[in-house]
């Protein structure tokens, strides 16, 4: 019920039936309560007359040009006859805002004319000037109507105009929206196809590997058993772990075809401190912290932490200006959570590239089931978080390189 009466409220019509009641109200008061005034000689006959005028008002947006018409024949009806009657003027002022309001230029200007023009007319030829309350010459009487009729017709005129500004604001701002989204799903679809490409890039190593490895254990498999066994039990892994990688390709391969990358692996965590001396010889102080064991990680996750280090201090050489830049890895046998600190004053608004550089780093993150958290830290400085979930499978007995913050 509520709903029914809520959107009957927002009906022009409804609105306007309203609007029509309320001048009738007023316009009753006013004439009963000035009628030596207003020149009203028949009370009852003046009031029927300006009623029935406004239900020009009650159509105004309905039916514009009915009312128009309605309200002109309404104004030249007291010139007709020998009927004591006095236009209101309420609903001439209404219905000429109205097409002013809501009809194109040519149209509004032909529509104030007949409103205006013809009741003009016929009280300057038949002297009707002089019957008013208040007495004007003919020259006085079109000059005030005249102007009159000009400033009724100029707020009408502003409101289109300022109507159809919004209108282009609100068209602007769709269309921008569209455009930002369309950008975003753009940095989301070449990130996507970046890293599929590296994922494609580390698969074709993996399976370069094994190739490699089952031609030497063939050719060693009578002469020395035992580094045959080791080396199939190289490719066995190698396999697992280039399946592991092919079903996180497949996640994110969409079906444009990318040239294919050399088959040099990709950088890992050993990078990782090449990346911070980077950083260090382009003015900013930097410190990389490792706590625990890297155990043996599958080159995805190595290079998903290499690219949001990478990233990280990127956007941190470029926004956080004057400041230090801390990269903490902590490795555990569940999980790895890298986290990039700096004391900078942070990305400003309006930097687009952040923002699709983010999107790169949840993507890569999402892949391996993590989470990334980013945002200003609480002391100053900005922050960028990142959880990988470490996959379970069999322990390699390769070893493990680990490392350390330079002094």
């Amino acid at each position: 019920m509520l709903k029914r009466v809520l959107s009957r409220r927002a009906d022009p019509l409804v609105q306007d039936i309203a609007l029509a009641v309320v001048l009738a109200v007023v316009s009753a008061s006013a004439t009963a309560v000035a009628q030596d005034e207003f020149g009203t000689r028949n009370l009852t006959l003046q009031l029927i007359f300006d009623t029935v005028g406004l239900a020009a008002v009650a159509v105004r947006r309905k039916w514009l040009w009915v009312a128009v018409w309605f309200t002109a024949a309404h104004t030249v009806v007291p010139f007709l006859g020998t009927f004591p009657l006095a236009n209101g003027g309420f609903a001439v002022i209404v219905i000429t805002y109205t097409a002013a309001a809501y009809l194109p230029l040519r149209q509004a200007v032909v529509a104030g004319l007949l409103i205006w023009a013809p009741a003009m007319a016929l009280a300057t030829v038949m002297g009707r000037t002089e019957d008013e309350p208040f007495v004007l010459e003919p020259r006085i009487f079109l000059l005030f109507n005249a102007m009159s009729a000009l400033v009724c017709f100029t707020v009408g005129r502003t409101m289109a105009t300022r109507r159809a500004y919004v209108a282009a604001l609100e068209d602007r701002a769709r269309t921008a929206e569209t455009s930002q989204r369309a950008l975003t799903e753009q940095a989301v679809a070449d990130e996507r196809r970046r890293i599929a490409r590296e994922l494609h890039d580390v698969v074709a190593h993996h399976v370069s590997v094994m190739g490699v490895l089952a031609t030497g254990s063939r050719r060693m498999l009578q002469r020395d058993p035992g580094a045959a066994d080791e080396a199939l039990a190289t490719i066995e892994e190698t396999g697992r772990t280039a399946l592991r990688e092919m079903r996180r390709l497949l996640t994110v391969l969409r079906t444009e075809a990318e040239p294919a990358g050399e088959l040099a692996p990709q950088p890992g965590l050993a990078g990782v401190e090449g990346l911070v001396e980077q950083i260090r010889e382009a003015g900013l102080q930097a410190v990389l912290k490792v706590e625990g064991v890297p155990g043996p990680l599958d080159p995805g996750i190595a290079l998903t932490i290499y690219r949001i280090v990478q990233e990280a201090l990127t956007n941190a050489l470029k926004h956080a200006g004057a400041a230090t830049v801390e990269v903490r890895m902590v490795f555990s046998r569940q999980d790895v959570v890298v986290e990039v600190c700096d004391t900078g004053r942070g990305p400003q608004l309006g930097t687009a590239a952040i923002g699709h550089g983010l999107l790169g780093m949840r993507e890569r993150v999402m892949l391996y089931g993590g989470t990334l958290r980013t945002g200003p830290r609480p002391g100053g400085g900005y922050r960028v978080h990142a959880r990988i979930p470490i996959e379970q499978h069999v322990d390699s007995t390769s070893p493990s390189t680990t490392e350390r913050q330079p002094a």
